[in-house]
Parts: C-alpha cells; sequence; structure tokens
C-alpha cells in the first residue's frame, strides 16, 4: 500500500513559517494573528518539494496573504470563477467522452471503453497546488470541518459559505499514478455491473414455467427487481417472483451456472435453469459463475485503503463519504436508518400488505409499492405508448410535460430544452451540467421498440435529479455554492418526481389529493424500509473489511450473507417471513458505487419532508426555491428548505395515518 508523501516540514518549513509568520503579524497586526498563522500553517502542511523551497515558501506567504476584506471579497471571486472553469470543462470533457459507453444504439466494442476511461487531469490536484491555486486558498481561506458547518453555518452569509467551499474545494495531495489506479478500478466495477444480465430466458419456476423471451436479460438487481415487482400483476405472478427471487440469491453469493451466464450452451432457449434447484435440465448446476462481485468489492476496498493516509482527518473510506461527500455525521445517518426499521407503523404496513397481496408475505414483498393497485406491465406499457412513444419524443414534450406540473413558460421551456433524454445500457442515471451554457443529460432505460413502463418510471426519477441539478446550476446566488448539499438532497427531488409518474400518464387522478397524500406516505415509508436494510448492511460490512483487511473475496461473501441474515431476523423476519434468498444483498451499488446507499434512504426521508412541506404549495414554485438554496450543509438545507432538521417522524407519522385511511376505504 502506498504511503503518503513526507511533507515538506522535514526541511526546515517549521522556522520558515515561524518567519512567515512573524512577518505578516508585523505588517498587518494582532487583528488578522489567528488567520495569519491558520493560514500559514495550513500552506506548510500542504508545501511540497515541488513547490520550491523553504525561502520561495516565506515568500509566498508574505507575498500573497490578503488582509484588507475588499481584496479578500476580490480574490474570493476570482478564486470561484477560476474553478468553475477549471473544474467546469474538465467534467464536460469527461462526461463527452464516456457517452458512447453509457449509451445504447451505437456501440463501438472496445473503442467506447478506451475513451471513457481516458483522464484528461490525471494529476489536476497536485496541479493546482504545483501552480499556487490550491496554496493561495488555503492561505487566505480556512478549511473548516463538518463540526464547525454544523455549529456556526446558520450565521454565515452567501459570501461565508463560498469561502468555506473554495477551501474545501483543495484536498490533499493524491499522486497522479494513484488517482489513475483509482479511476480505473472504480471504472472496471461499474463497467461489471453494467454488464452483468442475466439470461432469464431459459429460467423456469418451480411448476417448469417459462416466464421471458428465449433471449430476455435482466441486469442484476435491478431489472431482476422490477420484473418480481412486475409479477403482482401476472397471473400465478407469485411463482415467477419467487423463482426471480432465487435468480437474485444466485447472482448474490455468486452461484449462477457459468454456462447461463456465459451463454456456452448454445441454444438456451432449449435449457431449462431452475434457479431454485440451481438445476440445469434436471442436473444438479455444478461450473458456476463465482465471486467476481466481490473481487470487485474488495478492489475498491484496497483502493480506498491506499488513499486513506492522504486523509488523516478522515482516514477511511467510510469518514470521508459521511463528513467530506454526504456532510452527515455517521451515528446519525445510522440512527436515522434504524428508527425507520423499529417505527411502530411498519406492523400496520405488513398487516395492510398482506390484504393487498392476498396471502402470507414473502421476503420479496419488501419490493411491494403499488400501493393502491398493480396494473398489469401491458396496461401501463400501453398509457407510456400513449403519450410518449420513445426516449426522443419523451424528450421533446418536456416543456408540455413540465407546464402541466405548473411550471410558467419561461421556466418549463429552458428547463426542458435543456434535458436531453438517451437510452442507456444500465437502469438509468442523470448526468447534471458543471457549467452555465451546457444542459443536463436523463438516460433510462427502454423496450426493444418504445419506452415501456419502466423506462418511464425511470425517466421520471432521473427528471428530478435534472431540475435539481438545472435549477443549482443556474440559480443559485455564487459558483461555489451550485450544486445540493449531497446526493441524497438530489434523491429527494427524484423521488418527488417519480412519485408523479402514474399522474403525468394520466392514470391516476390529481384530484384525489389526500388519499394520494396517504399513498405516497405508505409507498414511500415501504420503499425508505426497503433500501433502509441494504443501507445498513454494506456499512456494516466496511466496517468488517476496515477489521479484516486481508479478507478474501470468500471471506467477504460469507460476511455479506451473514450481516444479511442478521439484519433480516432484527428488521424484517417477523413480517416478511425467513429469507433463503439474502434479499438484502442484491443492491449493485455496493459494487458500483460504495457506500451510496444511504443517500437513497436519506432521500426518502428527505423527499417525504419536502412533499409534506409542499402540501397546498405551488410545486414548481417551492422546487425552483430549495433546490436554489446552495450548497450548504443537508440539516442547514433543510431547515431552509422545509423548517425542520432531517429527521424520520415526519415520514412515519404520515405513513401511520395514511395506512390508517387506506385500511378503512379497502
Amino acid at each position: 500500500m502506498l504511503t503518503a508523501e513526507k511533507p515538506a516540514t522535514a526541511y526546515s518549513l517549521t522556522d520558515a513559517a515561524a518567519r512567515a509568520t512573524h512577518a505578516l503579524i508585523e505588517k498587518y497586526g494582532q487583528t488578522h494573528a489567528t488567520a495569519i498563522r491558520s493560514g500559514v500553517a495550513l500552506v506548510a502542511k500542504r508545501w511540497s518539494a515541488a513547490d520550491g523551497d523553504a525561502a520561495q515558501f516565506e515568500e509566498f506567504c508574505v507575498k500573497h496573504f490578503v488582509a484588507d476584506s475588499n481584496e479578500r471579497t476580490r480574490l474570493l471571486l476570482r478564486l470561484e470563477q477560476a474553478m468553475e472553469q477549471i473544474d467546469g470543462h474538465l467534467y464536460e470533457m469527461r462526461r463527452t467522452l464516456r457517452r458512447h459507453h453509457d449509451l445504447r444504439g451505437d456501440e463501438f466494442p472496445g473503442v467506447d471503453d478506451i475513451l471513457a476511461q481516458f483522464n484528461c487531469s490525471p494529476d489536476i490536484s497536485e496541479q493546482l497546488y504545483k501552480q499556487k491555486i490550491a496554496h493561495l486558498a488555503l492561505l487566505n481561506f480556512p478549511k473548516v470541518t463538518l463540526d464547525i458547518m454544523l455549529k456556526d453555518g446558520a450565521a454565515w452569509s452567501d459570501e461565508e459559505w463560498a469561502a468555506a467551499r473554495v477551501a474545501l474545494s483543495f484536498g490533499p495531495r493524491i499522486p497522479a499514478e494513484l488517482a489513475e489506479r483509482g479511476s480505473k478500478v472504480s471504472f472496471h466495477a461499474g463497467k461489471f455491473v453494467a454488464d452483468f444480465h442475466v439470461p432469464v430466458g431459459s429460467m423456469v419456476d418451480d411448476q417448469g414455467k417459462r416466464w421471458f423471451d428465449a433471449d430476455r436479460k435482466l441486469i442484476a438487481h435491478w431489472l431482476v427487481r422490477e420484473e418480481i415487482k412486475a409479477g403482482y400483476g401476472d397471473v400465478d405472478g407469485v411463482h415467477k417472483q419467487r423463482a426471480l427471487s432465487w435468480v437474485m440469491a444466485r447472482h448474490i453469493d455468486g452461484s449462477i451456472p457459468a454456462s447461463i451466464m456465459n451463454g456456452r450452451t448454445g441454444a438456451l432457449e432449449t435449457r431449462a435453469w431452475n434457479p431454485h434447484a440451481n438445476t440445469l435440465d434436471g442436473v444438479a448446476a455444478s461450473e458456476l459463475f463465482g465471486l467476481e462481485r466481490y473481487e470487485q468489492w474488495i478492489a475498491q476496498f484496497h483502493m480506498a485503503r491506499e488513499f486513506d493516509p492522504y486523509y488523516p482527518d478522515e482516514p477511511t473510506a467510510i469518514a470521508r463519504k459521511f463528513a467530506l461527500e454526504r456532510e452527515m455525521p455517521e451515528h446519525e445517518v445510522e440512527q436515522l436508518m434504524i428508527a425507520l426499521l423499529e417505527s411502530p407503523v411498519r406492523q400496520d404496513l405488513a398487516r395492510f400488505l398482506g390484504k393487498k397481496v392476498g396471502r402470507a408475505l414473502e421476503p420479496f414483498d419488501i419490493y411491494f409499492d403499488d400501493v393502491v393497485e398493480a396494473k398489469p406491465a401491458t396496461e401501463m406499457n400501453a398509457a407510456v405508448r400513449a403519450r410518449f412513444s420513445s426516449g426522443k419524443d419523451l424528450e421533446a414534450k418536456l416543456p408540455t410535460l413540465l407546464r402541466e406540473l405548473g411550471y410558467s413558460d419561461s421556466d418549463a421551456d429552458f428547463l426542458g430544452s435543456h434535458i436531453r433524454v438517451e437510452i442507456c445500457k444500465g437502469a438509468g442515471h442523470a448526468m447534471r451540467p458543471y457549467l452555465k451554457g451546457y444542459g443536463a443529460w436523463l438516460r433510462t432505460s427502454s423496450l426493444e421498440s418504445e419506452l415501456g413502463w419502466d423506462g418511464f418510471d425511470t425517466a421520471m426519477h432521473e427528471l428530478g435529479h435534472n431540475l435539481e441539478q438545472l435549477c443549482s446550476t443556474y440559480f443559485v446566488s455564487r459558483p461555489a455554492l451550485r450544486g445540493v448539499p449531497n446526493t441524497a438532497c438530489t434523491e429527494a427531488f427524484a423521488f418527488l418526481y417519480q412519485s408523479l409518474a402514474k399522474r403525468v400518464l394520466g392514470v391516476e387522478s390529481a384530484a384525489e389529493a389526500e388519499r394520494q397524500f396517504a399513498v405516497d406516505s405508505v409507498g414511500t415509508m415501504l420503499a425508505a424500509c426497503q433500501i433502509a436494510g441494504p443501507s445498513l448492511l454494506e456499512l456494516r460490512v466496511w466496517r468488517w473489511l476496515y477489521a479484516n483487511p486481508q479478507a478474501t473475496a470468500s471471506a467477504l461473501r460469507d460476511e455479506v450473507l451473514r450481516v444479511a441474515d442478521d439484519l433480516w431476523a432484527r428488521y424484517y423476519q417477523r413480517d416478511f417471513g425467513a429469507d433463503p434468498y439474502r434479499i438484502l444483498a442484491a443492491y449493485q451499488h455496493m459494487i458500483a458505487h460504495p457506500l451510496y446507499l444511504p443517500d437513497y434512504t436519506l432521500g426518502h426521508v428527505m423527499s417525504h419532508q419536502i412533499r409534506s412541506s409542499m402540501r397546498g404549495k405551488d410545486l414548481a414554485a417551492e422546487t425552483k426555491r430549495i433546490t436554489s438554496l446552495g450548497c450548504v450543509t443537508p440539516d442547514l438545507w433543510m431547515r431552509r428548505a422545509v423548517g425542520s432538521a432531517v429527521s424520520a417522524e415526519v415520514l412515519a407519522r404520515d405513513a401511520a395515518i395514511g395506512v390508517r385511511l387506506l385500511m378503512q376505504s379497502a
């Protein structure tokens, strides 16, 4: 494992820092002494031999410290604009270079992978230090911790927040070789996930029935899960759901037959794969796909450990995810997820679900979300087809769609025309613009010749992301405050707009506002509890990895299954029965996007708080107002957005009210 570079203090920067500090205090007085000491010390900590000798360090500090408040304001704006251009153009180049790798329809095998991996700035962090931009910022604007932001941030002006964001944008000095390897490991993990499509055309349930066309493949875990959900609308769909849950189980433990995954059996459509028994034509599968899923996970962990020494204040991937990216304390997020799972309303929800499905609940019923009624997939696909013939048709109609949701003509035209809809290889994602003048990209899946319900439902989720991305790029007060505090904040709007998908199609009446809010509250609580388990699983497994850094892929797989069993027994088994599938371990985010899952849980909680607060208010106006608040901490962002901190209480309260209403009307 690489170790951090030795700081330049090894060659007498201590004396140079003392001299620079003394000279600056002599020049500007004791009024600025605290800022001078802090700035000089931070530059000394990050100064390396490549930046110059001790005399050059001293000269730099004395020359570039800015004491005058008006000049500091000018400097801040200069740095904001500089980083906006540097980060923005590099991001747009990277976004464009990986475009064809992400999309379906114009693949260029081999070439697209090479372009997607090209890094036009492998040593950008180091160059920002070598060319003194980072040192200039850190000398004049102090780096603040999460604790300070949580304690003092509410009283800060936009300028003070911008100063904090500028300083925080300069992280440790990561060697280019390490950054490049990190990008490759992340890329290969993402590619493994994007390419992991399970052929289900040969799948048979325990009654021997086939459910899919011979050439059908489902990306794990997303489309397997969606087909499980679609089973509620199928005659005898429970048999399909059980078979697909075993497909998921085989994906989780690595026991899918290799011949199924690799297509080595010739005419697979003539084979019968029973994933429950894991047999091919009645014969037990012998050659299995194996543990590549866990090898990718191990690779991500080992890569994280190589970065750890460069973050002495956040020395693990877990600490960095919570303190630097999520900007929420780890224990608070964990306790929020546990509070969801321990909420008394869950028993009422389970009784409600049992009545809806008409049988004892089974583990895959944690995915049930069609609270009012489960419409057949063919009906939902037809509803989408009647409104949007394709992804490009959806793109053309976005301004009209936004008008229907209450946006003004000017906002609908502006926002709608800045979103490009494309069909991707994976389940769907959104990509923001980083500079004004650019648009957002909405990526979703589709059926072979039409968008389909799954594609449209995903598109509405990504539309929520895109609206946040555009508003937080074009309407915030300063460049350094663009965006939202963390990904949970953008997930909040993704879930909010996804909840409007059926209304947009005209298959759900907006006039039933009270009942619809009950439906949304119950559905969101179900979704939040469904993802809270996998979120806790991933967090606990990463803690285990740090305690067992030499773990093999096999040991990791066993620990994942053990944690899945433990969490299931503690939080789910009472309502859903024993789980032979280890369904909590299915999420592929764990491989491609380490430690991201809690943002979905937070997103459900926060989106409901926002929806609850928006009741009776203008959806479009509130969306624009909240997404334009700027990049403060999530806690402060929520207080300004809805008047209270992030909490599971509002969702649990409204779900309890909602399930009672729905039970009465059932």
